[in-house]
């Protein structure tokens, strides 16, 4: 974690005691493996849950995510209430999406300057506070557009300023063998989430309004700020020191253009979010003849498919490569891609929800640890910031991208160029190869 003081080689997580009730009860584990050495894991894909910490931290995470999703919910179809304007309720969602290009690489850079626990109670506490001010604003019966606007935008301000040092703190909260398997779970949960949030939100809009799953939303963060305000991390000095942003963050962008495996990581997330948004993008269009409830449940199939696909993830990474593993899920990902709109009944459509769902799980559960393992400790929040850049920049892009190629000629055709693009993504692995053994020991001097 980022802290003041010199630099110090950091200890495999939980070998120190500590004097919390959030502590790892587990047996001792090897460390990670220094470079060209490999790490010895013992793959079990319950480990992350059976650790105390992990198992805390992750719950509370899913509780969030739901509320979050909720939020999601609930801003839209409010915005629908106060006007009918198309570009108003798009706007919607791109006043919680806009914050990744505008502070994704400055709070990377923060993120590495100062203490993570801390600045992970801040961005909790901020949101906290946007959900409760639009909440109590609905119900008061005072929100506008505009307002409803602004405050989204707050919301997504403090998610993205939260998500580098939130990313960051993985390898401090589950150790080194669960370590992969333990994102995936990370990834997992926000995808039941996904898919079970919009289902709760639709449920209490109906019955109480939406000023009221704003207020739930609120209170969802608390099981996090909890779980941070108990969780006592280890201390690991880095050698960043406090100084300024802008300095810091393109100190670890020099560092980065430099690196191979920051650049696969990069180039594969990119080539796959771009083509890869078309299908939860124009997921609405397909499940339009089963209603609502239809396009609920779909989400659903999906949400459990990524659980299904972050429990056997560890059985798979025994047999292949991560860098073939996310080859092979991409390849099938591209097949449910194509496929999707071919099926005519909603059975067969389900089925093929869920297997995107394990294939999505794979791909971006790899790219994540590929993401956490491509830089040193001190340079981990910046780095991952920029992931996330690559990442959901590609996502959000790509969504406007395919819907706009399905106005041209129509969504089954849309959703088959898509498919093709993921397809003639697959030679990048041939030059740009993942790297997600070991996580790199902070090296003094770096910066």
């Amino acid at each position: 974690m980022a802290t003041s003081g010199a630099w110090r080689s950091p200890e495999p997580p939980f070998s120190t005691p500590a004097v919390t009730q959030f502590t790892n009860s587990s047996e001792s584990v090897p460390s990670f493996g220094t470079a060209g050495q490999a790490p010895v894991i013992r793959h079990d894909a319950m480990g992350p849950l059976r650790e105390p910490l992990f198992r805390s931290l992750w719950i509370a995470a899913v509780v969030s995510y739901t509320g979050t999703w909720m939020q999601n919910t609930g801003a839209a179809w409010l915005m629908t209430s106060l006007t009918m304007s198309p570009l108003m309720v798009g706007l919607v969602q791109a006043a919680g999406s806009i914050a990744v290009f505008l502070v994704v690489l400055p709070a990377g850079a923060l993120a590495d300057m100062v203490d993570r626990r801390k600045l992970l109670l801040f961005t909790q506490s901020w949101m906290v506070l946007a959900a409760a001010a639009l909440g109590a604003l609905t119900l008061a019966g005072k929100v506008t557009p505009s307002l409803l606007l602004l405050l989204t935008f707050l919301m997504g301000f403090g998610a993205v300023l939260n998500d580098p040092a939130w990313q960051a703190i993985t390898p401090e909260v589950v150790s080194p063998r669960n370590f992969a398997t333990g994102v995936a779970w990370n990834s997992a949960g926000y995808n039941v989430a996904r898919a079970i949030g919009p289902a709760f939100g639709g449920l209490l809009i109906a019955a109480a309004g939406s000023g009221i799953a704003f207020l739930v939303n609120a209170v969802s963060f608390f099981g996090v700020i909890y779980f941070l305000l108990r969780w006592k991390q280890r201390s690991t000095p880095l050698t960043v020191k406090t100084g300024r942003m802008i300095s810091t963050m393109f100190d670890g962008v020099r560092h980065m253009r430099a690196s191979q495996p920051v650049k696969a990581v990069l180039v594969r997330s990119a080539v796959f979010s771009i083509s890869a948004s078309a299908l939860p993008a124009l997921l609405p269009l397909l499940a339009h003849p089963f209603g609502s409830q239809g396009y609920g449940l779909l989400l659903g199939f999906f949400g459990v498919g990524a659980l299904a696909g972050a429990a056997i993830m560890p059985f798979v990474r025994r047999h292949i490569s991560t860098d073939s593993l996310v080859s092979v899920s991409t390849a099938v990902f591209a097949f449910t891609t194509y496929a999707a709109p071919e099926w005519c009944t909603f059975a067969l459509l389900s089925i093929t929800m869920f297997v995107a769902g394990v294939a999505w799980i794979q791909i971006l559960a790899s790219l994540n640890v590929a993401a956490q393992t491509m830089c040193p400790n001190h340079m981990r929040a910046r780095a991952i910031s920029m992931y996330l850049l690559v990442l959901q920049g590609g996502l959000a892009g790509g969504a406007a991208l395919w819907g706009e190629i399905a106005e041209l000629v129509g969504t089954p055709r849309s959703l088959s160029f898509a498919a093709i693009g993921l397809l003639l993504g697959l030679p990048a692995a041939m030059y740009f190869k993942l790297h997600a053994a070991d996580l790199q020991p902070s090296t003094a001097g770096m910066d």
